[in-house]
């Protein structure tokens, strides 16, 4: 049986960080993916995901209602910071930094992962 995930019901880091990158990496550009249509120009160089640079902030591709039932409308072509930022570590460890920001909507801290063993 899988868990399920912490993030379905969460949403919060969609909400409260600029989800900005590279901006080759929207499908305007050769070999892009991040839909071009939801990101906005910060600079020669950089976008950020549309209503992520402004307050309140809350990512264009965001569905749902935050803490109670989420998705990402873009998952499979999601933004490099969106990827790389973790659920929990390598070694099981929930990222405190999803506590911290699942706390501000009262959400509780998110349990280990048990790493599965060898038999």
């Amino acid at each position: 049986m899988t868990e399920p995930n912490p993030c379905l019901e969460c949403g919060i880091c969609c909400t409260h960080f600029r989800i900005s990158f590279y901006w080759a990496e929207a499908d305007d550009a050769p070999g892009g993916f991040v839909p071009a249509h939801m990101t906005e120009k910060l600079n020669h160089h950089m976008r950020c995901m549309k209503g992520s640079n402004q307050m309140p902030r809350r990512c264009s591709a965001l569905e749902g209602v935050v803490g109670e039932a989420v998705s990402c409308s873009i998952y499979e072509n999601r933004p490099t910071p969106c990827r790389e930022f973790p659920v929990f570590f390598v070694d099981g460890t929930p990222n405190p930094k999803c506590d911290e920001l699942r706390a501000l909507i009262g959400l509780p801290a998110i349990e280990p992962w048990i790493l599965p063993t060898a038999a």
